[in-house]
């Protein structure tokens, strides 16, 4: 018995790295569908493969970095070919969510995000702090092996931060409420879920394609998706407003029309930005909240059951008294 679980577990780790492979090279085509040019450098607005690291990371532990390592060679692969600068950047697109997950860990990160701590360490240290091996990387071996110019690395490098960055912020917490979902549904607010969901295919589309500026129609459908469905409403409303902010913004319409390049990507960097961290730390608020109330009204009815027994002069639930125990 001991020795077929032995020859299981390698295999189980095989099927585990390969599907970890697997979902990162999906993730990167349909990352790749979406770009913008910038300084001469094609990048991707949103980079939903180190989201998906980082959530692997988080969810099977560290021995998925063999697959994240080769799911980043698939996608470089089916790019250009195998070349020095090639590992280079194969070693800082994995090494990056690896350092997001340690440094989560090291805080005592919880993937539940239940907590308001849990959603700044997730922007701060899993996004914004990690990410920046992987985009300092990537460009400072295009500048040294002489494919892009010195003066433009500042440019591209804050391209290529915010990319591996908002995959972070916005694809890590998706993966996280779908892991965590409880079968079978319960769908006690069905109705009001699907209004939600009504509400946003209309406005949202509106917001991002009209070419009177209504990018700030969005947050008032996120603060609903907040407040009554928590971290699992305001992410995916958040997650299908990138998606339809970013294909505005490669085709150039609604808000994102008659701007330069350079101003298309800020305009659509920051609008991502803070809608993501609108929803992640209000959802994170809100759900701590809800878990404070939960606790002190369990504690408040457990002090008034003590105080019922003591008042008939019973003993409290699960203790003795004196008489009992002479």
């Amino acid at each position: 018995m001991v020795g077929t679980q032995d020859l299981r577990r390698p295999a189980v780790l095989a099927v585990l790295t390969l599907a970890v492979a697997l979902s990162y090279y999906a993730a990167g085509r349909l990352g790749l569908m979406r770009e913008l040019v910038v300084e001469g450098a094609i990048f991707t607005p949103i980079w939903p493969p180190t989201g998906v690291a980082v959530a692997c990371l988080l969810v099977f532990g560290l021995r998925t970095w063999a697959g994240i390592a080769l799911g980043a060679l698939l996608v470089i692969m089916s790019l250009t070919s195998l070349r020095p600068l090639v590992l280079g950047n194969l070693v800082g697109n994995t090494a990056a969510p690896v350092c997001a997950y340690l440094m989560l860990r090291k805080v005592g990160f919880r993937n539940d995000l239940a907590r308001l701590r849990d959603g700044l360490a997730l922007v701060f240290l899993g996004a914004l702090t990690a990410m920046l091996l992987s985009s300092t990387v990537g460009v400072g071996l295009l500048v040294l092996s002489g494919r892009l110019d010195p003066h433009s690395f500042w440019p591209v490098w804050l391209a290529w931060w915010v990319g591996d960055a908002m995959g972070v912020l916005i694809v890590t917490p998706v993966l996280l409420v779908l892991h965590a979902i409880q079968r079978p549904l319960r769908l006690s607010r069905w109705k009001e879920a699907s209004g939600l969901v009504l509400v946003a295919v209309a406005l949202v589309p509106l917001a991002t394609h009209s070419p009177v500026s209504l990018l700030f129609l969005v947050y008032p459908m996120l603060i609903w998706a907040a407040l009554r469905f928590q971290l699992a409403g305001s992410m995916l409303c958040a997650l299908f407003t990138s998606v339809m902010a970013t294909i505005a913004a490669t085709d150039e319409v609604g808000p994102f029309d008659r701007l330069s390049r350079i101003e298309v990507m800020i305009k659509l960097q920051a609008f991502n930005g803070t809608m993501a961290l609108t929803a992640l730390l209000l959802s994170a608020v809100i759900t701590e909240q809800r878990n404070t109330r939960r606790s002190v009204e369990r504690a408040c009815q457990e002090l008034v059951e003590v105080l019922e027994h003591l008042t008939a002069g019973d003993a409290p639930p699960g203790r003795t008294t004196k008489d009992s125990e002479s």
